[in-house]
C-alpha cells in the first residue's frame, strides 16, 4: 500500500487527504484478500482504457457556491417545527453533505435507498439549490423545491432527530428532514396501505419505492427524463443487458433495482425466489469471461464487486437511465 502512493508525484502524494488514504488502504485490503485470478480481472478492468465510465448531468450550480453558501451561515438557531432536530448536527450534515454528497447513508434497515440515489443526482444536478432548500426547510417547516411544494406533516416533523439505531444516520439530522420529508411526499402503490407516518415507518413499506415512484421522483426532482426496463417483478428482458448498460452509462446517470438480499449472501444458488429491495448508482460495468465487474454507489460509499453473469441477471430487476434526453 504504501509502495502504491510513492509511485505517486510528491506534490499528488501530499495532498491526499485521510479519507482518500483510508480509501487506499480498503482497496487495498480488498486486493489482498481476493483469489489471484480475480485480482488479475480487476487490475485489467481498473487499468484499461476501454471501460464505460457514468456521464455526469448537466447542472444548474456549482458545488463550490453551496459550499460558500451553507459556510456563510455561521450559527443557526433551533427550529421550532423540527423540535427535535439538533441546530450543530443539522448544520455540520448540511455542510458535510454539500462537500462530500457520496457520504450520504439512508440508515440501517431503513426503506430509505431510493431517496439515497434522488440525494445523488440533486447534488449533481443543483447543489445549491438543494442546501438553500434544506435552510428554508428547515426555518419554515416547508419549503420549495423545483416547483415542488413539501410541507410534511406533523408526525414527521416530530420524528425528524429521534431516529434512532440507524447507524451514522442517528447524528445526520439533515439526512432526516430530507429523506422524511421525501417519503412523506412521494407516494407509489407499496405505501397504499400506509399513507401515514408513525414510529419506525422508516422501516416499513410507508417508506418503500417502488420502480415507477422512483422514476417519477427523478423526474418531478431533476425536470430531466427516465427510460426504465425491467420492473417491481419482472427481469429486464433484452438481447444483451451489458451492452445495453454501457450505451445508458455513455448517456447520464444510471440506477440499478435489485434485490440486495441476495447481493450479501454467502450461497447465491440456494435463493429460489426473490423481488426487488435496493436502489444503486451504476458507476461502471464489464462482463469477462463470465464474470462480471460493477463500480457502484451504495449508502454511503462507493463499492466494487465481482459475481457471475447468472447471478448478476438474478438480482437485477430494474434499470432505470436519467439523462437529458432519454432516448
Amino acid at each position: 500500500m504504501t509502495a502504491i502512493l510513492f509511485l505517486l508525484p510528491k506534490n499528488k502524494y501530499q495532498n491526499i487527504s485521510i479519507a482518500q488514504e483510508k480509501q487506499f488502504h480498503s482497496f487495498w485490503r480488498y486486493l489482498y484478500t481476493m483469489k489471484s485470478r480475480s485480482i488479475l480481472i480487476l487490475l485489467l478492468y481498473i487499468i484499461s482504457p476501454a471501460y464505460i465510465a457514468a456521464i455526469p448531468l448537466p447542472a444548474i450550480s456549482t458545488q463550490q457556491q453551496a459550499i460558500a453558501f451553507v459556510d456563510s451561515i455561521k450559527t443557526i438557531e433551533k427550529s421550532p417545527y423540527w423540535v427535535n432536530v439538533s441546530p450543530y448536527l443539522f448544520l455540520q450534515n448540511l455542510k458535510n453533505n454539500v462537500q462530500n454528497p457520496i457520504s450520504i447513508y439512508p440508515g440501517r434497515s431503513t426503506n430509505f435507498c431510493a431517496y439515497g440515489v434522488i440525494s445523488q443526482l440533486v447534488l449533481e444536478h443543483n447543489p445549491l439549490g438543494y442546501a438553500k432548500f434544506m435552510v428554508q426547510l428547515y426555518y419554515k417547516g416547508c419549503g420549495g423545491y423545483n416547483n415542488i411544494c413539501f410541507k410534511p406533516s406533523a408526525a414527521v416533523l416530530k420524528a425528524a432527530g429521534n431516529l434512532r439505531f440507524k447507524g451514522v444516520l442517528d447524528i445526520n439530522h439533515a439526512e432526516q428532514i430530507w429523506f422524511l420529508t421525501l417519503a412523506d411526499h412521494f407516494k407509489g402503490y407499496l405505501n397504499f396501505f400506509n399513507r401515514r407516518y408513525n414510529s419506525g415507518d422508516e422501516d416499513t413499506f410507508w417508506a418503500a419505492t417502488n420502480l415507477k415512484k422512483f422514476n417519477k421522483m427523478a423526474r418531478a426532482i431533476t425536470g430531466f427524463k427516465t427510460k426504465s426496463a425491467g420492473g417491481d417483478l419482472i427481469h429486464p428482458r433484452m438481447k444483451n443487458t451489458f451492452a445495453f448498460l454501457q450505451n445508458c452509462l455513455n448517456k447520464g446517470f444510471v440506477v440499478l433495482y435489485i434485490n440486495n438480499r441476495i447481493l450479501h449472501k454467502k450461497n447465491h444458488e440456494k435463493v429460489k425466489f426473490a423481488t426487488p429491495t435496493h436502489y444503486i448508482i451504476l458507476e461502471k460495468i464489464e462482463e469477462v469471461n463470465g464474470t462480471v465487474t460493477l463500480t457502484y454507489w451504495d449508502s454511503g460509499g462507493k463499492s466494487l464487486r465481482q459475481m457471475s453473469v447468472k447471478i448478476f441477471n438474478k438480482i437485477l430487476f430494474g434499470i432505470t437511465l436519467v439523462s437529458a434526453d432519454a432516448n
